[in-house]
C-alpha cells in the first residue's frame, strides 16, 4: 500500500506526497472574473499539498453558471491567476486548474447569455444569482458545430491557462455540468454522432485539450452516478468503463474519480482499465470526519489508487498535510462563509502551531 506521505511522480512533476486539494469554489472573483491578491494568499496558504487543483474556472463566458467564478478567457484574467500560480509556485507547491463549463446550470442574469446543453432539458430546481434565487431555464441546444466550438474554447483556455503559470488543467467531468451532460442518459438525448456516442464530447474534449498543452498536463475528473444538478444516468455501469477504455491510449496526466466508494465493483473495473495515475476523491457525506476523510482516503490507497483528494478539510485546515501526518485535530470549516466576500473563512483560518516543549 501506498503512503499518504510519500512522494509520486505526475507527468513531468514530482510531488511531496499523494495529498491532492480538490477544487472548490470561493466565489470571490468579481464581476470580472478576475482572481485578485486574497486568492493568491489562499492558495498558497495551501501550498504543501502534493498537489492544488485550483477552483471551477470558466473556459468562456457562456461557461459561467455562477457569480463570481473566476474564468480564463480573457488576458485581465490571466494576468490575475498569474499572481496566484506565482504565490503557490514561491511556496514550493504545484498547481492545476480545474476548467468547468456549466452547461444547462446558469442564468441570463450571471452571464447575459441563456445557457446551453447537449438538448433543451430544463434542471429541476432554482439556481443561485446575484440577484437571489431564480428557476432554471430550459437551456439552448449546442449545434453539432457550436459543440466543436465549445472544444475549441476549452483548448484556448488551456493554453492562457500555462500562459498564467498553471502546471496543467482539470477538465471537469462531473457534478452535473455540461461535460457530465453530455455523458448522462438524462441530459443527452442528441441524434447526431455526440447523442449516439454520449462519451464522444469528453473524448474530443481530452484529446483537443492534450493537443493543445500537452496530455501529461491534462487531467479529467468524473462523478460516475452523481445526480447533483438533476443529472440522471441509466447505464453508468457501461458508460464508464468504456469512457475510460477510449480515453486510455491519450496518456493523460490523471483520471480524478469522485464519489465512487473504494472497492466497489464499478471502481475496480475503472481502476483496472486506466492505466495511469488515478486520484480518488473519497465520498463526500453531509458531515465531514474529523479526520478529514483520511481513513477512507487510505482505504482507497489500498483499492489501487495514487492520490487522494482533499475538499473540505482544507478550507479551515492550509496545514492539512502536517496535521494528518502529526494526527493533530482538524478545524471545522464554516459553510456559511463558503462564498463569501472577503478573507473570513477563506486566509484568516491559521496553522497550527504544536505548543514548546
Amino acid at each position: 500500500m501506498h503512503d499518504l506521505f510519500e512522494p509520486v511522480r505526475l507527468g513531468r512533476l514530482r510531488l511531496p506526497n499523494r495529498l491532492v486539494m480538490s477544487p472548490m469554489s470561493r466565489a470571490r472573483a468579481g464581476d470580472r472574473g478576475v482572481p485578485g491578491p486574497e486568492a493568491a494568499l489562499y492558495y498558497a496558504q495551501r501550498a504543501t499539498a502534493g498537489l492544488i487543483i485550483a477552483e471551477g474556472t470558466q473556459p468562456s463566458l457562456a461557461g459561467q453558471g455562477y457569480p463570481g467564478t473566476p474564468g480564463l478567457h480573457t488576458d485581465e484574467q490571466v494576468r490575475g491567476w498569474r499572481l496566484v500560480t506565482d504565490a503557490v509556485h514561491a511556496a514550493g507547491g504545484r498547481i492545476f486548474v480545474q476548467l468547468m463549463h456549466t452547461g444547462r446550470i446558469g442564468h441570463p442574469s450571471v452571464s447575459g447569455l441563456r445557457p446551453v446543453a447537449p438538448s433543451p432539458v430544463r434542471a429541476a430546481g432554482r439556481i443561485h444569482t446575484a440577484a437571489g434565487r431564480r428557476d432554471h431555464l430550459v437551456p439552448r441546444e449546442l449545434t453539432t458545430e457550436q459543440v466543436r466550438a465549445t472544444i475549441g474554447d476549452f483548448a484556448d483556455a488551456a493554453r492562457r491557462a500555462l500562459g498564467a503559470g498553471f502546471d496543467g488543467v482539470e477538465l471537469h467531468g462531473g457534478n452535473g455540468y455540461l461535460v457530465h451532460q453530455f455523458l448522462a442518459s438524462g441530459t443527452n438525448r442528441r441524434r447526431d454522432a455526440y447523442g449516439r456516442d454520449r462519451a464522444r464530447f469528453a473524448v474530443e474534449l481530452a484529446g483537443a485539450t492534450a493537443d493543445a498543452v500537452g496530455a501529461d498536463r491534462v487531467g479529467l475528473r468524473v462523478t460516475p452516478g452523481n445526480t447533483l444538478n438533476d443529472v440522471t444516468e441509466h447505464d453508468v455501469e457501461e458508460v464508464y468503463p468504456a469512457l475510460v477504455d477510449t480515453l486510455a491510449p491519450l496518456g493523460l496526466a490523471y483520471l480524478h474519480l469522485a464519489g465512487v466508494p473504494a472497492g466497489t465493483p464499478l471502481a475496480e473495473k475503472l481502476r483496472a482499465g486506466w492505466p495511469g495515475v488515478l486520484v480518488a476523491a473519497p465520498g463526500s457525506g453531509a458531515d465531514l470526519p474529523s479526520d478529514g476523510g483520511r481513513a477512507e482516503g487510505e482505504r482507497w490507497l489500498t483499492h489501487g489508487a495514487d492520490l487522494i483528494a482533499f475538499g473540505r478539510a482544507f478550507l479551515a485546515n492550509p496545514d492539512l498535510v502536517h496535521r494528518l501526518r502529526t494526527h493533530t485535530p482538524l478545524t471545522p470549516p464554516d459553510p456559511a462563509t463558503y462564498y463569501t466576500p472577503g478573507p473570513t473563512g477563506y486566509t484568516d483560518y491559521k496553522p497550527h502551531h504544536p505548543a514548546s516543549p
